[in-house]
């Protein structure tokens, strides 16, 4: 068989030629439109291979198109991806982002209950960090608490301050005085019982009794103890209308005392008189101290109307000693006719959050905790009142009277020009004032049916990157992930980069869309087709969630464990 071959006769030296050149090309273009794919008999590279998104690295910078492929939970390369995943995700044509933080979370409470966080997930939200009332059980069943979490699987990573009310309630009960020295050490040694069990540092609500009781040297010995644990000091801060600037300044004065750093909650001006002109001179105050060293910043959501129960609208003092106490005050009419009073005169240590509202118009009753007052819900305490034939004021406490719970109400009263001219400040970012579902479709765990539940961050990406362009995506997406993972010192987190925990979003910017409202606020939002936690698909496309529970425990630097 001379001069042939089992594969036929030898071609001329030009076809070989122009053969092995043509080979040579293929070759060469290969790796660019099919070197994703590994031979099929190949074992998986990676666990999850995100392919041809445009990703947002989280830290302000412009998108690039790149693959992300996860292995073992973390983001092991950014960029042209050759190896399969056992997971393969399109991108193409949406934006891939590190997961978002949510600053100012409720969730504490539901976690142990219901661990799968689904309002959460669906907006994709990957990380919260609660403990605005504390966390929901005392300092030295701190660790406990978090390991149950750990053992029973969250599918969000979750971290908790913890309450100086907390500390106070231990030690003095509901009483409306000081602590004398024995007290206010007792208070410290259980803010660091608290730190050492890994809480991430110290919570106020300073508008809600009993934790408006305490005066600001107070405060700043609990929060002292809290920063020697390299803790953060977070307030509900003590008024956030007429007097937003002094309790700004307030908090300020905690931080630079301590030496702490300070977060201040959901950032507003809710006073309408102050619209435009008080949330700048707040923020003023913020930039001052930024500037001195004094390490301060704020959230807030992307609302015109808070929610909290509607025993915010009774002052202060009349809680003193407890709901018992409360209740025999509202009983007698004399002490009615004083609350009425102060609602129009004032009372010293109390936000007067009726007239934040602007009236009881303002005030919109959202979960009686009552069947026989549900038909009411969805009504202004005015129009209820000229209903029943009462006073608004008596209007109001009656229906907190007879809640079988804490009576909720949506309170309207901030200006949408401050919300937006707020969302821009460099040093804010994204709070949901929201905790998790504890059924999916239903409200969160604080029973307050207000849409920044189920739309907070969709909303953000809707209405103020893409139909309004207050904020360019890019700054959108730092300030709900790099931002606050540097704000918490949460390490590995908050940034698309190897050797990350992977976490990460992948959405659609034009179908993104909040569709909660005041009227609806429990609808799920569209466009958030995947989401990733610790490298475990946890959402995927149509808002179907695994059931994957990957989340973990975000710990505070101040976490001691002894064994």
């Amino acid at each position: 068989m001379s001069g042939t071959s089992s594969h036929g006769p030898a071609p001329p030296p030009a076809r070989a030629a122009a053969t092995y050149l043509l080979a040579l090309l293929v070759a060469l273009a290969w790796p660019a439109t099919a070197g994703a794919q590994s031979p099929p008999d190949t074992p998986p590279a990676y666990d999850v291979v995100i392919r041809g998104g445009r990703v947002l690295d989280g830290a302000g910078n412009p998108w690039i198109r790149a693959d992300v492929a996860v292995r073992a939970g973390r983001i092991v390369r950014v960029g042209h991806v050759e190896g399969r995943g056992r997971t393969e995700i399109d991108a193409r044509g949406r934006y891939v982002t590190p997961g978002f933080i949510d600053m100012m979370d409720q969730s504490g409470a539901v976690l142990p209950r219901n661990g799968m966080a689904e309002n959460k997930i669906r907006m994709g939200v990957t990380s919260a960090i609660g403990g605005e009332g504390g966390t929901p059980v005392p300092a030295d069943s701190i660790e406990a608490y978090f390991r149950r979490l750990e053992e029973q699987g969250i599918s969000i990573n979750f971290g908790s301050y913890f309450s100086a009310t907390q500390a106070r309630v231990a030690v003095l009960g509901r009483v409306a005085r000081a602590p004398d020295t024995g007290e206010l050490e007792r208070m410290q040694a259980i803010m660091e019982r608290a730190m050492r069990q890994g809480a991430m540092g110290m919570t106020t609500a300073l508008i809600y009794p009993p934790s408006s009781y305490a005066g600001t040297d107070e405060l700043v010995a609990l929060a002292r103890v809290a920063a020697r644990h390299g803790g953060i000091y977070a307030s509900h801060i003590r008024d956030e209308g007429r007097g937003l600037v002094g309790a700004v300044r307030e908090a300020i004065e905690i931080g630079e005392r301590a030496g702490i750093p300070v977060e201040i909650f959901h950032f507003k001006a809710a006073y309408q008189p102050g619209w435009g002109t008080l949330i700048r001179e707040a923020a003023a105050e913020i930039e001052a101290a930024r500037s001195r060293g004094v390490d301060v910043a704020a959230d807030l959501y992307p609302y015109t109307a808070g929610g909290t129960g509607l025993e915010a609208t009774i002052p202060s003092w009349a809680f003193d000693g407890g709901t018992d106490s409360l209740r025999a005050r509202l009983a007698r009419p004399d002490v009615r006719e004083r609350l009425k009073r102060e609602l129009e005169t004032g009372s010293p240590g109390w936000w007067n959050i009726v007239e934040a509202a602007g009236g009881w118009e303002g005030i919109v009753l959202v979960n009686a905790r009552n069947l026989a007052n549900a038909h009411l819900e969805g009504r202004s305490i005015a129009d209820i009142a000229r209903e029943l034939g009462k006073e608004p004021a008596d209007a109001a406490w009656d229906l907190v009277l007879e809640g079988e719970g804490r009576v909720m109400a949506i309170y309207h009263m901030m200006s949408e020009d401050d919300v937006r001219w707020a969302i821009t400040l460099p040093w804010t970012s994204i709070g949901s004032d929201a905790g998790a579902a504890l059924r999916p479709g239903g409200p969160d765990v604080l029973g307050l049916p207000h849409p920044r539940s189920y739309g907070t961050f969709p909303r953000v990406l809707a209405r103020y990157v893409r139909d309004e362009r207050v904020l360019a995506l890019p700054e959108a997406v730092r300030k709900m992930t790099s931002w606050p993972a540097t704000r918490m010192r949460l390490t590995r987190r908050g940034v698309l980069k190897e050797g990350m925990w992977a976490d990460v979003v992948v959405f659609d910017l034009e179908r993104v869309q909040d569709h909660a409202t005041y009227d609806e606020p429990v609808r799920f939002p569209a466009g958030i087709d995947w989401v990733l936690v610790n490298g475990q698909v946890v959402l995927e496309p149509g808002g179907v969630h695994t059931g994957a529970r990957p989340g973990q425990v975000l710990y505070g630097p101040g976490r001691r464990v002894d064994r």
